[in-house]
């Protein structure tokens, strides 16, 4: 009785987290600014391939490279989270992105190729925002509900959509380098009202483990290679295919679709997997993350399937694509909704940096292969479909052999743990 009782204690102290939804809603805007300079190459890929005159291999290359430092990036900058706390790092990584911007809008007017392929691996800083935000939403709520924080904050994805929305309209409408002027303003503004706004949870305790030890400390924990596999086919596969996708079906579908048009379905094609996102963290809180990370795996190899049958352009075509981004959206929610729980709480951020890396490098590679395997005689890019069916069916038979790791309800908490987030 008396241990009920004290549990009962503990659980009200819950309210000194009041507050937690619209600190996760800021770090959401702030993540979603981030996306939108990290993406802001792809969705103006056409202008420099003609420009510039540049072949396959080029192209993938210039829309890998902020991917591949977004990735590695976001080792450090989870570590870091842990130690400064996310008001800091979410305002330096915004400012930091910005001379990066500006280098990119410059490559552009000069018409260099290489110093836009030097100016994207700096843009890649962006990218490493999504490392800040995990930490920092988690410890705002108790893990019974950090399947929803974490998607809540995950759709900062949806910056994604509005750089390729956005981005080639404003091109259009107000010319290139006024377009990334606007960027940066917007980086800027949002990192101003980061550091004036956010605060950190009063559950967060920084952590004084040096950088190296503590990523060596996550690297030797098994739910960090498991959820690192698995977060590289969801998430790598959203990454890969936002960024890919202008380029796909301007070259399978030349006569259907204008680069706007190409713009418009890769933003339609972000926005379900943002949707989907939180709906997986709350489902995988709800059922457990196992489950739901098999249904997502499962949707993503079909799907991958019947795009490499390459469909002719229409419904059939645009419906697929929202599926498969729906079902690498409620991976996203589910793979993070299993860090959670099975992360000693002083190691998230660590943990988080290690996964959102192998995610980013997951958004790496496939346009390289894309573009590697690319067939000229037939335009068709079956074979690099055909891969990621068959390694979205590796991680499905991987994901079917981890054990479950069911969040904590606050009413099964310990007394200690209660307060804990």
């Amino acid at each position: 009785m008396s241990q009920s009782v004290a549990t009962e204690k503990a659980v009200e102290q819950a309210p000194a987290l009041r507050g937690g939804l619209a600190q996760v809603i800021l770090a959401t805007i702030a993540s979603t600014a981030g996306f939108w300079a990290w993406m802001s190459i792809a969705p103006l890929q056409n202008i420099y391939a003609e420009e510039l005159g540049l072949d396959q291999g080029q192209v993938s290359l210039m829309l890998a490279t902020p991917v591949l430092v977004g990735a590695l990036g976001r080792i450090v900058v989870g570590a870091l989270t842990d130690r400064f706390g996310g008001r800091r790092m979410f305002t330096g990584v915004l400012l930091a992105a910005v001379p990066a911007v500006l280098l990119v809008a410059l490559a552009g007017v000069l018409g260099s190729y290489w110093l836009l392929i030097g100016a994207g691996f700096l843009l890649g800083v962006a990218g490493t925002i999504f490392a800040v935000g995990i930490p920092f939403s988690s410890a705002w709520f108790p893990p019974a509900r950090r399947g929803f924080a974490t998607g809540v904050f995950g759709m900062g994805m949806i910056g994604t959509a509005v750089s390729a929305f956005v981005t080639p309209r404003l091109a259009k409408g107000i010319g290139y380098l006024p377009t990334y002027l606007v960027i940066a303003g917007v980086l800027v503004a949002v990192a101003i009202v980061v550091w004036l706004f956010l605060r950190e949870s009063p559950a967060w305790k920084p952590s004084r483990e040096p950088l190296v030890p503590k990523v060596k400390g996550a690297l030797k924990l098994a739910i960090t290679w498991q959820m690192s596999f698995l977060y590289a086919i969801v998430f790598g596969g959203f990454v890969a295919f936002s960024t890919y996708l202008p380029k796909y079906l301007l070259t399978i579908y030349p006569d259907e679709v204008d680069a706007v048009g190409a713009g418009t379905r890769t933003a339609l094609f972000a926005a379900a997997a943002v949707v989907a996102r939180p709906i997986g963290g709350v489902l995988a809180d709800r059922f457990g993350p196992k489950i739901i990370s098999l249904i997502s795996l499962a949707g993503i190899v079909a799907t991958a399937y019947v795009v490499g049958q390459q469909p002719p352009e229409g419904v059939l075509t645009g419906v697929v694509f929202l599926l498969m981004a729906s079902a690498m959206g409620l991976g996203m929610g589910a793979v993070f909704a299993w860090v959670g729980p099975s992360t000693p709480p002083d190691k998230v951020g660590a943990v988080t940096g290690v996964v959102a890396a192998a995610g980013g490098l997951g958004g790496y590679f496939p346009p390289l292969v894309m573009g590697a395997t690319y067939n000229a005689e037939t335009n068709s890019y079956a074979l690099g479909l055909w891969l990621l069916v068959l390694v979205g069916a590796g991680a499905l038979v991987v994901a079917g052999m981890l054990r479950d790791a069911r969040p904590v309800k606050a009413s099964d908490a310990r007394p200690a743990e209660a307060s804990v987030s």
